[in-house]
């Protein structure tokens, strides 16, 4: 079996935790903190697992945070050069950025050290929501001077721990309500020179257009004026989103309009699938018309649900330029093998075209037990 990714905090991981600490406070209590991050830290998944050493380790640092804060950045590896973290062997600092989430909210300027060097090795876009919803104005004005920092880690920070609903942590709901302060530092990044940053941008703008459809296709209408090929690059993927539902001003932002002449048909093989393989879609796009004539064309198959309802799930598809008379096709393989994210079931299931968002009926195929 492949290993799974909480077996990455076992005890030798706990073991290089407490030759670092020891390192940077020689009077550590490593055989204490050895004893206690080791028991019962099986029991746990990953983020229990980080947990449990963080919990540990609070135990064995002096109860002052400044003090303990201090033992943790001096025992701190090297920073990391490359753009993008890589592997799980970053993960080795999760327990500190917890301790300073948890333990540190008391403690403004420090942290916010903390978070600066954290970031630089794994990173601190968790640790630092309490923050922003503790000191609201503080914590974006030191992001705001963090847009402007030489540390590719650091700029990137700014985004992605300001992202409103972003994945695996707990919503900003004060910037859900209104972006207006996360827009601001968006506008300072959003000709980043690494692509490591403007990628977390486009992805901050993807959340903020789920609560604010509206701001997000005005900031793409306005960031597309004078465009570098990087900008329009974020623009493209910031309104990934908006395309997939069929969000008309966002289709036109991206240059697509119209498309209401195109016929899209398709077919399948086989009819009739068995659960646990998979079924072929063959789709053909015609312009018929005599203009030329551009869209984007995704698809949109209605999966059986357990109480025989359906509920559609959309596949991106591709986007067309067709002069008139013109064609392409469009093949898409469809499993329902067994996954842990979907259960499959027996049915009929229909499949609909998506032109620049509009829906048209291009059959079913059934699915049998």
């Amino acid at each position: 079996m492949p290993e799974q990714l909480k077996d990455f905090f076992d005890q030798r991981v706990v073991k290089r935790i407490a030759a670092m600490l020891r390192g940077a406070h020689p009077s550590f209590p490593e055989q204490r903190f050895l004893s206690e991050a080791a028991d019962g830290l099986a029991a746990h998944e990953l983020l229990g697992r980080a947990r449990h050493i963080m919990q540990a380790m609070h135990r064995a640092l002096p109860p002052d945070f400044e003090r303990a804060a201090g033992i943790l950045l001096r025992s701190l590896g090297p920073e990391h050069e490359r753009e993008e973290l890589q592997g799980m062997g970053v993960f080795i600092y999760m327990p500190h950025t917890m301790y300073v989430a948890e333990h540190g909210l008391d403690h403004f300027e420090t942290s916010m050290r903390a978070h600066y060097e954290l970031t630089k090795r794994f990173t601190a876009e968790f640790s630092i929501r309490p923050f922003i919803d503790r000191y609201p104005r503080e914590t974006l004005e030191r992001l705001h001077q963090w847009t402007k920092d030489p540390n590719v880690h650091v700029r990137r920070l700014v985004s992605e721990g300001t992202r409103p609903r972003l994945p695996w942590a707990s919503r900003l709901r004060e910037f859900q309500k209104d972006p207006r302060p996360v827009l601001a530092l968006l506008e300072l990044l959003k000709d980043d020179p690494d692509l490591y940053v403007r990628r977390s941008v486009a992805n901050n703008l993807n959340d903020i257009g789920k609560d604010h459809p509206e701001v997000l296709v005005d900031t793409c209408a306005r960031w597309k004026e004078g465009a570098s090929p990087e900008r329009l690059w974020i623009i493209r993927h910031a309104l990934r989103s908006a395309v997939k539902r069929g969000d008309a001003r966002a289709l036109s932002v991206l240059g697509f309009q119209g498309g209401g002449e195109l016929e899209v048909t398709a077919s399948f093989q086989p009819k009739r699938v068995q659960l646990g393989e998979s079924v072929s879609m063959t789709l053909s796009v015609t312009n018929p018309a005599k203009t030329r004539q551009q869209a984007v064309v995704d698809f949109a198959v209605h999966f059986v649900k357990a109480n025989g309802s359906a509920s559609p799930k959309v596949f991106k598809g591709t986007k067309v330029d067709l002069l008139p008379g013109a064609s392409c096709t469009l093949e898409k393989s469809i499993s329902f093998a067994t996954l842990t994210t979907r259960k499959h079931y027996a049915g009929t299931h229909r499949v609909e075209a998506l032109v620049n968002g509009r829906a048209s009926d291009l059959g079913s195929f059934t699915v049998v037990g």
